[in-house]
């Protein structure tokens, strides 16, 4: 079927759906590959250093590492990928952060406290969405709900991190609405040798690691690690017993974060994501569920170094805008044992770069001149029930443009079908096997294509490939009467993964090499009383490149995490006291990839301890210690794509976790 051919089939379907409508209860249909997603729920930040969502997750699972970078707005890492290399979606809405290194990731864009729970698909296994390639993460916010209900949280912590939060809900059953806001800031935390951010700085420049400049001036050196304000307003509307209109708001407002390891700041990152969702359920013999939605997110991110000593006198501001526009419309059917989709997805990103010196215009090219990447694809998916066994297969056809406002920039156009089988089975209520194969695929992005410097050198490179995953993942989920495991292996044949080469100066650092990971990962959970109860969780991969890069000799993959770690002993009595010791540890990251930044990181593990005391329904306390131990230690590698501090021939500054860090939060209920 060509692209003509499946937009007008799939606009005939709606067409005549709407003409069949019929009035009936709402249910909630979800149309999947099963491959044992991963559902993290308890996300609501009042045992982390900052709402940093990024943070929260690697707490929460061993399949989530994390990138430090400052003390909010930190990155994730999943299957030894990041960047592009996950999708990552806020209620359905594509976000992408302004900055080429990574200040503003996409899951910094919302807060825990605005989280309601998240899904982690760990494989090709998406079609719905643009550029899943190896891992997928939805993130779900709360939902407004009738009556009138509300809640105030207050928590302070150490290293002067302070936050303040809201959320107000209620209505009818036909409209409701919620409003929730939060203010937090945060001072530089310490690590376990008792030095912040300046003294971390201080500590690379007496060692070589880092030029004297890095520094922060002395007037700033005194300053909070960040400030940040959000707001998030919904309304959700019943239009008839079974269609719903849903909109939503959600602000980010962040002020002058601190990134010790990286030698510019951020001036502020501001964001904004407008939604709009109609969904309609049971049209009858058409349609089963029709949904359309359309949405535009919008970052702007100036990053300065006007509060280090290279910016004493004349300093460096790197102002970038992306904006993101997109609709997707779908409509599920049922036909026996099948249940089939189809649906339509299409979204234009823009993203735009200028240097200033002296808050002057530099007459240069821009970092990113005005680029813009058009998506539009096909999708359409199978669910099939046979008894004890399900199939889910999927596939979808995307047409990609990528186009520069520089005319001496060449344009990329990119195309293909992607897809996924994916088999589950439960011989008993108690087992499930499920085995997938897949193939997806994710487009350059403009900093890999078009990226230049403030000198008008070019970094990025025009003439790569898109990225191709071939995947076999295999796994089993076992219940027992107290006490569940699940364990999943995988492995993936990347074609074109896009590595940065650092032995290529500063001139087209970007380019296509074939390479392999596999691993698998381990978790679980065991009721030992009615009150006690344990959880655990170990996550493995290993990165191999089939040849090395242009000049190098090494073929480790970058961005590798160790073996990791999550386990945790909870406590329960009588449902108000809750009680909570959590490990978290990896291994040593012995095998990096050396020519190209990485460097051995030694193996960490650190004790966190927490309660939490209900009085009632309406009030909460949580009190706790993390890093019992005040143990100094670093999760994130110095892989180049980043730029970060070093000197010529040295190694990149690791920037190290805090400290011993006490906590409290007050949660009031009404």
């Amino acid at each position: 079927m060509n692209k003509a051919k499946a937009i007008s089939l799939s606009l005939v379907v709606c067409s005549a759906i709407a003409l069949h409508a019929e009035e009936v209860v709402l249910d909630t249909i979800s149309v999947e590959a099963n491959m044992g997603a991963e559902i993290i729920k308890n996300v609501s930040g009042e045992d982390i250093k900052s709402a940093d969502l990024g943070e929260a997750l690697a707490k929460q699972s061993p399949s989530v590492s994390f990138n430090r970078r400052s003390g909010i707005s930190n990155d994730i890492t999943v299957r030894g990928q990041r960047k592009d290399n996950i999708n990552v979606t806020i209620d359905g809405v594509k976000i992408y952060g302004a900055c080429p290194n990574r200040m503003d990731p996409p899951i910094s864009h919302i807060l825990t406290n605005n989280v309601d729970f998240i899904e982690i698909n760990e494989g090709p296994f998406n079609v719905e969405d643009f550029g899943v390639l190896s891992a997928d993460v939805k993130v779900h916010t709360v939902k407004p709900e009738e009556g009138f209900q509300g809640e105030v949280d207050l928590g302070l912590g150490s290293f002067g991190y302070k936050k303040g939060a809201f959320t107000v809900t209620g209505g009818s059953k036909e409209v409701r609405f919620l409003l929730s806001g939060s203010r937090e800031a945060g001072s530089q935390y310490e690590d376990g040798n008792g030095d912040d951010f300046v003294g971390q700085i201080a500590n690379n420049i007496a060692n070589g690691t880092i030029p004297a400049t890095a520094q922060y001036q002395s007037v700033f050196q005194d300053r909070d690690a960040f400030s940040k304000q959000t707001l998030m307003a919904k309304l959700f509307w019943d239009i008839a017993d079974n269609q719903e209109l849903r909109l939503s708001y959600t602000l980010n407002r962040s002020q002058d974060i601190l990134y010790p390891s990286t030698p510019m700041d951020a001036i502020w990152d501001d964001s904004n994501i407008y939604n709009i969702e109609y969904i309609a359920k049971d049209l009858g013999i058409y349609s089963k569920e029709l949904s359309f939605q359309a949405y535009q997110s919008d970052v702007e991110h100036p990053m300065s170094t006007q509060y280090r000593l290279s910016g004493a006198t004349n300093y460096m501001t790197h102002t970038l805008t992306t904006k993101t526009q997109g609709a997707k419309i779908k409509n599920s059917v049922e036909i026996d044992n099948h249940t089939l989709t189809m649906g339509l997805d299409t979204s234009t990103r823009n993203w735009d770069g200028n240097y200033y010196k002296n808050d002057v215009l530099i007459a240069k090219p821009h970092s990113i001149w005005d680029v813009e990447t058009q998506n539009m694809a096909f999708f359409l998916q199978d669910s099939i029930k046979m008894d004890a066994l399900t199939l889910d297969m999927g596939l979808r056809y995307d047409d990609t443009q990528i186009t520069s406002g520089n005319i001496a920039q060449p344009s990329n156009d990119y195309s293909g079908v992607n897809g996924y089988i994916v088999a589950s089975y439960r011989p008993n209520e108690t087992t499930k096997y499920f085995t997938g194969v897949g193939k997806s695929s994710r487009v350059p992005d403009a900093k890999e294509l078009y990226f230049m410097n403030s000198m008008g050198i070019s970094i990025g490179t025009p003439t790569l490939n898109e990225t191709l995953n071939y995947e076999f993942d295999i796994g089993v989920e076992k219940q027992y009467e107290n006490a569940m495991v699940k364990a999943k292996f995988f492995y993936s044949q990347l074609k074109d993964y896009i590595a940065y080469n650092a032995s290529n100066g500063t001139l087209n650092n970007y380019e296509n090499v074939d390479a392999s990971v596999y691993g698998f990962d381990l978790s679980g959970s065991w009721i030992a009383t009615e009150a006690l109860s344990f959880d655990y969780g170990f996550a493995y991969q290993k990165g191999t490149k089939d040849a090395p890069l242009k000049g190098q000799t090494g073929t480790n993959m970058p961005d590798i995490s160790p073996l990791k770690m999550n386990l945790a002993l909870n406590y329960e009595w009588d449902s108000s006291l809750a009680l909570k010791a959590e490990v978290i540890g990896a291994d040593g990251w012995n095998t990096f990839d050396a020519e190209n930044g990485e460097q051995k990181i030694d193996a960490y593990t650190v004790l966190n301890l927490k309660a939490t005391q209900k009085f009632g329904k309406v009030l909460e306390i949580t009190v706790g210690v993390d890093n019992v131990f005040d143990s100094t230690y670093a999760v994130s590698n110095t892989y180049k794509d980043l730029t970060l501090l070093s000197v010529a021939g040295g190694d990149v500054m690791l920037l190290n976790e805090a400290g011993r860090y006490y906590y409290t939060n007050i949660k009031y209920k009404f």
